[in-house]
Parts: structure tokens; sequence; C-alpha cells
């Protein structure tokens, strides 16, 4: 699911060629850039304006900023981005893709806007997050990131003590359930034809997990907004507040086809994302994933410590390509800025 936050003023998209862009305005994307904009360098964010925290009220499980709206965080991101004379810019990206090196060798990438702008830079980091693919029943997306929740960690000390369903969509569900036992004692786990083992019906019992094995048909919603519970296939009716799913979690790769990023899967038919080593590196040389579009299980304190780990690694490579460069024309006889 992507929800549009609200709308922002953009900064113009600079003419020249740039030494980073960063797809992707969440913490990551923004982190990244402070520390790169912090280290001189010119920096571009492109935002979509589509973060995958939009609809929560408020971002928790990171110090300092707990309880703190996500969009308020990701406002004062971009300022602070800005005030070290990174750029950002509202848009989405059609296309990203390697270009001709400079005359020097150095690496050069073209993005190319969806309203048909572009830009070339000597990196690329994308930090598109993912997106959150939740089962297909009915009325359960309209309470998502309210009643619907998916993170222990995130949210589960608000909705602790709630009369609680977890809706099974894989393995992983089992061990999802065991963590939100821990915010309730009042817990159905909704099987939905997902396989549950003899052993794992035992354990759910030891700790008064309660299992319906009946479909679920749809959820019903409360007179307050909520939810007010599940419809069952046999026709009866589960009366919970708050319906926890483990959602499958996709990388974002819209208009990055052209960059051949190597992706994989997760076990469990828990998600999709790109593949990356050390401090985000990639199979691309010059290319860079962090946050979510590579480690999909990451916070935000996380994701954000993930973009400023990647930016200096670029950093630190592009300031290496420049002393190549400058130690080639000195050889030369020649100059280099």
């Amino acid at each position: 699911m992507s929800v549009q936050t609200s709308a922002y003023a953009s900064d113009a998209l600079p003419g020249e060629t740039v030494d980073a862009v960063v797809i992707g305005g969440g913490a990551a994307g923004l982190n990244g850039a402070l520390m790169l904009a912090r280290s001189r360098r010119s920096v571009v964010v492109i935002d979509s304006g589509t973060p995958r925290n939009a609809p929560a009220k408020a971002m928790h499980g990171f110090i300092v900023l707990d309880g703190m709206p996500p969009t308020k965080i990701l406002k004062r991101g971009r300022e602070q981005v800005r005030q070290y004379g990174g750029r950002v810019v509202v848009g989405e990206v059609a296309s990203a893709e390697p270009a001709v090196p400079s005359a020097d060798g150095d690496l050069r990438f073209t993005i190319t806007l969806a309203d048909g702008r572009i830009i070339t830079a000597r990196r690329v980091l994308v930090a598109t997050g993912l997106r959150d693919v939740l089962p297909d029943v009915p009325g359960l997306a309209e309470h998502w990131g309210d009643s619907v929740v998916h993170c222990p960690y995130c949210h589960g000390w608000e909705v602790r003590d709630e009369p609680l369903g977890v809706l099974a969509t894989g393995p992983a569900s089992i061990h999802h359930a065991l963590l939100f036992r821990q915010l309730t004692d009042d817990l159905v786990y909704f099987a939905r034809g997902t396989a549950l083992d003899e052993n794992s019906r035992e354990r759910f019992a030891a700790r008064g997990i309660r299992i319906v094995d009946s479909p679920v048909e749809e959820v019903v919603k409360a007179d307050d907004g909520g939810v007010a519970g599940v419809r069952l296939a046999d026709g009866g009716f589960m009366a919970r507040r708050v319906l926890a799913v483990a959602t499958r979690m996709q990388a974002r790769t819209e208009g990055l086809d052209g960059l051949k990023l190597p992706m994989e899967d997760l076990p469990d038919g828990m998600g999709r994302r790109f593949a990356s080593g050390m401090a985000g590196t990639t199979e691309v040389p010059g290319v860079w994933v962090a946050g979510n579009a590579t480690d999909l299980t990451a916070q935000v304190g996380a994701s954000a410590a993930a973009g400023a780990l990647a930016a200096s690694h670029i950093n630190a490579l592009l300031a290496t390509a420049e002393t190549d460069a400058a130690l080639a024309a000195a050889q030369s006889g020649t100059t280099t800025a």
C-alpha cells in the first residue's frame, strides 16, 4: 500500500552533473543525503512523497524521536539536508541507467523523471523503501496503520491489552503471534488455511493463544470507525479491536530496471528485496542501496543509519576517484579540479 503525504515545495533540478542522486526521500535517503551534503557533495534527493509509514500517526522505537509523527520527521529531515546545500526534488523516477563515463573515466548515471526532467549523477543511492502487500481480505486495507498493524515494536505498546487477532499469511505468522502475545492476554490466531503443525498448536495452547481454523471472510467495521472484529466463513463472528498481519514486503523498483540491480527473495514468502553487501554496495559499480529497499525489516533508526553508512562509503570512493584523476593529470602535465 502507498499513501501520498502532503505536498511541499520542491527545489529546482540542477542542470549540471551532481555528485550523487538519492532516489527516495524517507529516513534512509534523507540521512544519506545529509551525510553527503555535510561532506560538501552536490546531492539531489528525488522524493515521490509516498513513504511506507505515511498511514501511521507516530513513529516509535527510535530514541529521542519516539512518538513523533512521521511527516514531521521527514519535514525536518528535508530542512536539514537543504541547510547544507542539498536539494530535495518532488518527482517520480521513470528511468535510471548508466551513461557514458566522463573523459577521465569517472562513472555517470542518467535519471529521468516522469515529467521528462533529466539529471546526471556520478553515483546513485537507491533508498526507495518498500511496499506492504496485504492479504486480500475485504475491509482490511482501510484500517491499515491504525487498527491493522504489522510490527510489535512499532505499534505494540499502543495496542497493548486490546483483544487482538493475528491474520496468518505464512510460516512467519507463528512467530508473529508469539511476539504479540507479549502485549496482550487476549490473542486469537486466524490460521486462514496456512499450515500449523501440532507442535505449534501445543505451544500456542501453552501461551493461551486461541486458534480459529475457519477462513476469514471480511473485517467488520465498528461504529467508531475502527475494527469491530472478523466475519468467518462458517457464519461466526469474532470480536477483535486490533488485527496484526505479517505483510509481504516488496522493495519498490519502479523506474529502476535500467540499473540492472540484482534482487532476491526472502524465505517463507516474506518478500523481495534488492541484494546488497557491506555499506549497501551492489554488484553495479556506482550504485548503493539502503533502508527498507534492501533490509525489509529495518525500522526508522536502522534505515537512517544504513543511509548514513552508504553515504560515507560513496563519499570515500568519490574522494579516491578524484585523487586518482588529479594524480593522472599531474603526471600528464595537465590540471584537474
